[in-house]
């Protein structure tokens, strides 16, 4: 077995250092948009699964690639869903809780204060139109630029703008009292 070329490796843990920065905002992207733990991480794995595919790409193309494989995959898991589920669940028993917290701060009141207001964010986000939604979340979490966002979405940068503004002004609304 012939050893890997010293430019092929080197690619490679580009690659995994890539996957290293975005896991986790991934994660988060995908479980706000799946509201499941598991299904984001299937969704996730997936995308960098099918990210290799990709790997000879200039790394500058990887983000616009990886984010618009993930947004896809979070699309089909949510049609599944909803095809294969939707008519056997009641609305009740489709409410998934929110994710687990292990409290290690320093300062028990701050990190509830903290858990609860990532929790009211997490909540609104999700009762969002799902474009206005991944508008935010790539714009304002990723800080993906306009031109970017709109690749990874499949829509012009001025429908991204408006999706943004939409979002952060329903986004306001709700938030406004946990102030």
């Amino acid at each position: 077995m012939p050893a890997q070329s010293r430019p092929a490796q080197a690619r490679e843990e580009t690659l995994e250092a890539f996957f290293a920065g975005v896991r986790a905002r991934a994660f988060r992207f995908a479980e706000i948009g799946l509201r499941s733990r598991d299904d984001a991480l299937d969704a996730v794995q997936d995308a960098m699964t099918r990210m290799l595919g990709y790997r000879e790409r200039p790394a500058e193309e990887w983000p616009t690639l990886f984010w618009t494989i993930l947004r896809s995959r979070i699309i089909d898991i949510q049609r599944r869903r909803t095809f294969r589920l939707g008519w056997m669940t009641s609305s009740e028993d489709r409410e998934i809780e929110g994710p687990e917290w292990a409290d290690d701060a320093p300062d028990p009141s701050r990190a509830h204060d903290s858990r609860e207001a990532w929790a009211q964010l997490v909540e609104a986000l999700r009762a969002l139109p799902r474009r206005q939604r991944e508008a935010f979340t790539l714009r304002v979490l990723e800080e993906l630029d306009g031109a970017t966002t709109a690749r990874v979405m499949g829509c012009s940068e001025g429908s991204v703008k408006t999706h943004l503004s939409r979002a952060r002004g329903a986004l306001q609304k709700k938030l406004e009292e946990f102030q």
